[in-house]
Order: C-alpha cells, then sequence, then structure tokens
C-alpha cells in the first residue's frame, strides 16, 4: 500500500530514532532550512507547519519521497530486527524487562525534559539499550514549562527564563493499558490524592514513559506539580520524586509490565523501592522486611553525586508527612520507614536522604567512573561501620555516549569506508579500531577543517545575536577565525568545576591567545542553576573578561548552552578543557564526544579521564594528586595547564608539514580514538549494566518470586 507523503514524512517523525540518524533529520532540514533551525530542529513541528503546496514543490525538488522511503524500510527494519545483542545476552529480561527511572531524559534539544548531564547521559542509555535490544522501558515526568533557558542581561548576569512548548511539538501518545484503556494513575500526597496522565514517546525500540500532573482533577498548585525539571522548594522537590518513584511504578503496572529489575539513575527515584515493597505487602501478604528485602533484591542503584551537597536532604518533619502512605502501605511504624534514608537509624531528628535508601535497598550499586566508585566508597563508608572501605558495596560502571548521536556524518562516511559500512555494530572491539591505523591523517584533518568552520560559523552567529539583543557594539564581534587553534569549555558553571582557571594570570593568558604566530581562540559555553549565585558570578566574570579589548577577538561565550550547541562543539573544535577539582567530578562524557570528532582531551585526571590517560591520547592537567590547601592546588593545576597549553599543546597543533597538515598532532589524535572510542561508548556501558547489574538482579528477583 503507498502512503501519501505526509503521512510518510508522519510517521517518521514518531520513532526518536531520527535523533540520530542524520539522513531522515537531512530530509527536514532540506524542505525548509529557515523553518527547521526556528522550529528547534523539530521535524514533527516543521511538518505542522510547512504548506501542502510548497511541500509538494519541494518534494519534487530535493527528491523528498525516495530519501521517505528508504528511511520508512530502515526503521521497519529496525524496529524489527531478526536478532539483537539483547536477545542472544538478555534473553532473562524478555518477559519481565528492566525498568529505568530517571528525572531528566536529554535525548534531543525540542525535547526540553532536561537539565544537563544526568539527562543527556539517561538519553544516552536509552539509544543504547535500544540499538542493543535490551528490554528495558524507561520512566521519566512530562515538565510542561521544561527547564529554562538561559539568557544574559546587559551586566551579563544569567537570568532563567521559563519557555513552555506545545505537546502538540513532542512525538507522544497516551500510554494504553492492556485493554486500549489511556492510563492515570494517583499518588497520595499530603491532604490529597495527585493524579497523573501517563504519556509514551517511542526512542528507538524503547518506551519512554511520562507523567503529566496537568490534570483536570488536580488544583492549579498539584497540575503545576511537575511543570518544571528541578523547579519549587524542598517541598514540591519531595513530592515531584514521590510523583517519579511512586507514580511511576503505578503506570507500569496500570500498563501491564511487570519488571524484574528497578534502575534508579541517581536518588530522585529511590520512593520507587518503597511502592515496589507497598505493593507486595498488599497484594502479597508478604511481611513488610521481606517485601523490601526482595525489591532490593532486584533494584540496581547509580549515584552521580561526588559532592555531598548535591544529595537531598528532607528534614524529618517534612519526609514524615509524605512518607506517612508508604509507612500505612507496607504497615510499618513511620519511623522505621524513615529510619532507611538516615546514616544513624536511630537519630530521629535526622533528615532523610533519597540517596541513602536507594544505597540501604539496592542489590547493586554504582558510581560512574573508576575514581568515583573510590569517592563514593569513601563518602558512604559511615553506612557500613563495620566494613573496610574497600569492602563497601559500592562498584563502578564508566559511563559512555551515544556515538551515532553525536558524531559527525562527515566523519561516519570516513568510518564506514575505512572500517566498513556497519562499523557501528562493532564499536566496542578494539581490533575495530586498530584500522584508523591505514586512514591518512591528512583525511581526519580536512574534514576537521570543514566541521570546525562550520562550528565557528554557528558561534559567531549565536554570539552575534547576544550582542544584538544587549546593544553591545557590532565592532567588537569575535573574529571567529576557523584557522586558529580552538579549544572548548563548555558545561555547567559551579566553582568545583573551575571554568575561570585560567583567569588566575591575565597577562599570561595574553600572551597565549594573542601570540602573532600561534594564537588561540577559547569558546565557553555553559549555565548555572537557577539558585547557584556563585556559578552566575564566574559566568559574568568569563562574559566581562570577553569584552576586554585584549581577549574579546579570541575569548567568546555562547549562550544558552544544549544539546544543539553542544553537538556541533564537540564536532568542531580541536581540543576540550576539563578543569575539575579533583576528585569532585564523577564522569565527565564531553570529552568522549569531543575524542571520537577527532579533538583531543586536556584534563585534571578525575572522573572518565584518570583511567582513560596513557600519556600520548590527549594531555593531563596536574599529576592526580591532591594538595591539602585547595588555594594552593588551585595554583599548581593552574601552573601546570599554562605550561601544557605553551609546551604542548599550541607547538604541537601549529607544527605543519610541507602539506600543511600538523603530523604530530594527528597521531595523538588518532591514537586517542583507537585506545578511548571502542570503550567509551554506550553500547560498552549498557552491556557492562547488563552482564555486571541487570542480569544478576533479575535472577534475585525471580528467585523471590512466588509460586503460580
Amino acid at each position: 500500500m503507498s502512503y501519501p507523503l505526509q503521512q510518510k514524512l508522519q510517521k517518521l517523525t514518531q520513532n526518536l530514532w531520527w535523533t540520530w540518524r542524520p539522513e531522515v533529520r537531512a530530509i527536514f532540514r532540506d524542505i525548509d532550512l529557515e523553518q527547521y533551525h526556528k522550529a528547534h530542529r523539530n521535524p514533527l513541528r516543521v511538518l505542522r507547519e510547512v504548506d501542502a503546496a510548497f511541500l509538494e514543490q519541494r518534494a519534487a525538488e530535493v527528491d523528498i519521497q525516495t530519501r521517505a522511503d528508504r528511511a520508512l524500510r530502515q526503521l521497519n527494519e529496525y524496529l524489527n530486527p531478526v536478532t539483537t545483542w539483547g536477545l542472544v545476552h538478555a534473553g532473562t529480561l524478555q518477559s519481565r524487562p528492566v525498568a529505568y527511572f530517571c528525572a531528566e531524559f536529554g535525548i534531543h534539544e525540542s525535547i526540553p525534559i532536561y537539565s544537563g548531564g544526568l539527562g543527556i547521559l539517561a538519553g544516552d542509555h536509552l539509544k543504547g539499550a535500544s540499538n542493543l535490544g535490551i528490554p528495558l522501558i524507561a520512566v521519566g515526568l512530562l515538565y510542561r514549562q521544561g527547564y529554562t533557558t538561559q539568557v544574559l542581561d546587559a551586566s551579563f548576569w544569567q537570568h532563567d527564563v521559563k519557555e513552555p512548548y506545545e505537546i502538540e511539538d513532542l512525538p507522544i501518545v497516551p500510554a494504553l493499558d492492556p485493554e486500549g484503556n489511556p492510563v492515570h494513575v494517583t499518588v497520595e500526597m499530603p491532604g490529597r490524592l495527585v493524579c497523573a496522565t501517563v504519556w509514551e514517546i517511542k526512542v528507538g525500540r524503547i518506551r519512554l514513559i511520562l507523567l503529566d500532573t496537568r490534570c483536570e482533577a488536580n488544583s492549579e498548585e498539584d497540575q503545576a506539580l511537575a511543570a518544571q525539571l528541578y523547579g519549587g522548594d524542598q517541598r514540591m522537590r519531595i513530592q515531584q520524586e514521590l510523583l517519579l518513584g511512586v507514580g511511576g511504578s503505578r503506570a507500569l503496572r496500570a500498563l501491564g509490565i511487570t519488571p524484574s529489575v528497578y534502575h534508579l539513575n541517581e536518588g530522585h527515584s529511590a520512593f520507587a523501592i518503597l511502592e515496589w515493597a507497598r505493593h507486595r505487602v498488599q497484594t502479597d501478604g508478604l511481611d513488610p522486611w521481606k517485601a523490601i528485602k526482595e525489591a532490593s533484591a532486584g533494584t540496581v542503584f547509580t549515584t552521580h553525586t561526588p559532592v555531598e551537597a548535591g544529595h537531598d536532604r528532607f528534614p524529618a518533619e517534612l519526609a514524615a508527612e509524605h512518607l506517612q502512605p508508604l509507612a500505612d502501605g507496607l504497615n510499618l511504624p513511620i519511623q522505621d520507614v524513615l529510619g532507611l534514608g538516615r546514616i544513624n537509624p536511630a537519630d530521629s531528628g535526622a533528615p532523610f536522604l533519597p540517596t541513602v535508601l536507594a544505597l540501604k535497598c539496592s542489590r547493586r550499586a554504582n558510581g560512574v567512573s573508576a575514581l568515583h566508585g573510590v569517592v563514593s566508597r569513601n563518602m558512604w563508608q559511615c553506612l557500613w561501620p563495620d566494613r573496610k572501605e574497600e569492602d563497601i558495596p559500592i562498584g563502578h560502571i564508566t559511563n559512555g555516549v551515544h556515538t551515532a548521536t553525536w558524531l559527525s556524518a562527515e566523519l561516519n562516511k570516513l568510518f564506514q569506508y575505512h572500517l566498513g559500512a556497519n562499523w557501528m555494530e562493532s564499536i566496542v572491539r578494539p581490533d575495530l579500531w586498530m584500522r584508523l591505523e591505514n586512514i591518512d591523517p591528512a583525511e581526519i584533518w580536512e574534514i576537521k577543517q570543514v566541521l570546525k568552520a562550520r562550528t565557528m560559523r554557528l558561534v559567531k552567529s549565536r554570539v552575534a545575536e547576544m550582542y544584538s539583543r544587549l546593544d553591545l557594539p557590532e565592532e567588537n564581534l569575535p573574529a571567529c577565525d576557523p584557522e586558529v587553534l580552538t579549544i572548548g569549555f563548555a558545561r555547567r558553571f559551579v566553582p568545583y568545576k573551575r571554568p575561570d582557571l585560567l583567569f588566575t594570570d591575565l597577562d599570561r593568558l595574553d600572551r597565549l591567545v594573542n601570540n602573532p604566530e600561534r594564537p588561540v581562540n577559547i569558546i565557553f559555553a555553559g549555565r548555572s542553576h537557577p539558585a547557584d549565585g556563585p556559578g552566575k558570578s564566574i559566568i559574568q566574570r568569563v562574559v566581562q573578561l570577553c569584552q576586554d579589548p585584549r581577549f574579546r577577538n579570541r575569548i567568546v561565550f555562547v549562550e544558552n548552552y544544549n544539546i544543539h550547541i553542544g553537538r556541533n562543539l564537540y564536532q568542531g573544535i580541536d581540543a576540550w578543557l576539563n578543569l575539575p577539582r579533583r576528585p569532585l567530578e564523577a564522569c565527565g562524557t564531553s570529552g568522549m564526544k569531543v575524542v571520537m570528532n577527532g579533538g583531543l582531551h586536556i584534563s585534571v585526571l578525575d572522573g572518565w579521564w584518570a583511567e582513560a590517560y596513557d600519556g600520548e591520547n590527549g594531555f593531563a592537567v596536574g599529576n592526580g594528586e591532591i594538595h591539602a590547601d585547595q588555594a594552593i592546588q588551585d595554583q599548581r593545576d593552574a601552573e601546570s595547564l599554562f605550561r601544557v597549553l605553551e609546551e604542548q599543546v599550541v607547538p604541537m597543533y601549529y607544527e605543519r608539514d610541507r602539506d600543511g597538515v600538523p603530523r604530530r598532532w594527528m597521531a595523538r589524535v588518532k591514537r586517542s580514538m583507537r585506545t578511548l572510542a571502542w570503550r567509551f561508548n554506550a553500547d560498552r556501558m549498557v552491556m557492562d549494566y547488563v552482564r555486571n547489574c541487570y542480569l544478576p538482579a533479575a535472577v534475585a528477583s525471580s528467585c523471590q518470586m512466588p509460586p503460580p
């Protein structure tokens, strides 16, 4: 049966598979480039707003009909595979899948239900699980107002602007129960029930279930409960977490899904454990502590926060008020339930920590890099005071990134030619990457120059928009010269990440970036949490420095960092900076995205870089040793950073052969790809979770099930 073009394109928009298929995105980009970017590169919105006659005209001009047919055929083959890695290695999960809970999901910039690294990691996890064919259902919240948009004022202070989106712009449908009815769930809150509508988005082979409190049955206050990611005070925060953990668990049951494993990605979803146990008490008549033990046997917990202040701490009275319904359902005194989230259960006045609940009640717990595992065991040794630190039951699975999402189309074509058309299916094989040695460095270099020029055009355009809005002089716009060594620094702005470390010696920085023969561009991007005044102060200082006559042609700040800006920076810059105070970086995945795009990583030996750096596949700032005095450590690292840039990075980049190719630089680029790309990708990460966490937890969970 032949479908009209509009219908074919509509079918393509309904699965977020297109977010990692550049040839599919190109179809919608070619329909109307201006509208495509105006719509935040959202194919569904492009299709909804394009004129039918114009679409037919463009279809004839750029062969959209044939391209759409090909894409639909590929999508159908993807969704109906003969076999997958998951079918072979994770068969136990087919009948009872993994339920993956997270407070945010960063899948594409047009779906603003993420704030930063945690959500983008979750999005990459779903895409990796989809490619591998892992039976996994994701659970989150539908934030109708998204997160916030970063807007700088005339003093360069960050303002956090809400920009609600239209749900019609999302490829989202009501989630249906086995009888085909739309699903709604309720969650007990103090003095009331809160209703949530359940929605579903397809991410390849993965179902993403999202709860939405904008129901007519709710008060205005409750309709706003899940309106914004990480919005409101502690009361709203605990209610959002109850909605995610308790409401998410109930939504799965209403959909007819019985998971064998709960994977809690950070402590925000820890209440899912109590709901799982409560359900077993009420449905199967289990003893409360046995029910908690059985729920714990099937729970996997990943912690991402190496800073104690980053973990939620709810006052005892607030926690008791909100957890009383769960305690009643468990047939336990409220103090017993609160004790599960306290470091010292006997301290009745101590705050309740969802992270502590998750650590106490999970079969497997892990940090997100080898060093973060060490940090986490040290941080939480207090929960197991009779054990040595090395025996604390917190391991690690190092994060990885979804290659197809972040890799440039140009480099993908190069790899298809040299590594094989289906090279991504073997991405975790080290021997595959050895074939990089057969690629002429000049080929990678030439592609990199194309990517860099594109990135610099975007950067200059975004900076020009900010200058126009703030009425800054056009003559002060940076040149954004793509011939110049360009270094990127983009992440959440918070003091411990030290984005201003280079500013400790402005005269030395001046000499570095303005060397007439070997100049350097530095691109900053990033935002601070709306409540983080010190972080906003650092942004203000960076942008003020960009206006200094010495630096305004060499240092720029790109406003409103998001997935789109990040993807362009990762693909186009030459080198990437990461400067946390060791050991406060849990992982730091942005550098992984740069490596696969032919850039080099310059980082403190923290997070993933502590286990990745081999001396010749990037650059290290410092030697990994930590001074007891933080100020002295900052001085040491600043000196090391300047020396690395002055003595290694800059000379190596500008040392060219007679063809203009920096051979030593490119040798390091190839070594970086060869030694890192096979390890630090989402396929390897998800495989590790399946082998080390999901399968053991699923077996333990099935052993706890009552006989039929």
